[in-house]
């Protein structure tokens, strides 16, 4: 778990740079990105009392995983960018406490709260919630993968600028990652590289 997560906090951070080169000193809001992506969490899980509403499971597994880009992040600014601090503290908090709630909407209501009181993400009720829509630390592992090469790529192509092309073949370039994803093995030491390939062979010529 622990190499995992420095994996990520590297992968967190080569994304950031991207970006922008000097993020570590932005000082952008983390914690607001997760609080408000706990919102349209909630909205995917329904929280209205007074009509029928279904759970849409996939794309609460999609709103986990931008909650964890953000979690990333806060985490590698309070450790000043220090990935191997930030894996162990990560690693710390996951294997520590358990969240005692288990209503759902509850757990969110903890995460977001979390984020606004501490600025950070409540590992443990993250961990909780990930449980709840039955996924592992190893399909988060996978997921975030797929969706950190997914914004990179995103980033190559115009994304920034508007010129970034999502939708190809009928389907979004989120479809073609799950596909692309499902069939590699997220064991392998190249996993992002090969992602990184089939999107680049998938996506439209202009």
């Amino acid at each position: 778990m622990k190499q995992k997560l420095l994996n990520m906090l590297q992968l967190q951070d080569q994304l950031n740079r991207h970006i922008n080169p000097d993020w570590l000193q932005a000082n952008n809001e983390w914690y607001r990105a997760i609080w408000l992506e706990s919102a349209e969490l909630m909205e995917h899980y329904g929280w209205k009392w007074w009509k029928a509403q279904e759970h849409d499971l996939e794309q609460i597994r999609l709103e986990l995983i931008d909650i964890w880009h953000f979690g990333l992040s806060a985490e590698l600014i309070s450790q000043r960018g220090d990935h191997a601090a930030a894996a162990a503290n990560m690693l710390a908090q996951l294997q520590g406490r358990q969240s005692s709630e288990s209503d759902f909407r509850n757990k969110v209501d903890q995460l977001a709260r979390f984020a606004l009181e501490h600025q950070a993400l409540d590992m443990p009720t993250f961990l909780g919630l990930l449980q709840d829509v039955d996924s592992s630390f190893d399909d988060l592992y996978r997921i975030y993968v797929g969706k950190n090469v997914l914004n990179r790529f995103r980033q190559d192509h115009g994304y920034k600028d508007g010129s970034y092309i999502k939708t190809w073949e009928l389907r979004e370039d989120n479809e073609h990652l799950a596909e692309i994803s499902a069939a590699m093995d997220a064991e392998a030491p190249d996993f992002e590289q090969q992602i990184y390939k089939q999107l680049e062979a998938r996506y439209p010529r202009a």
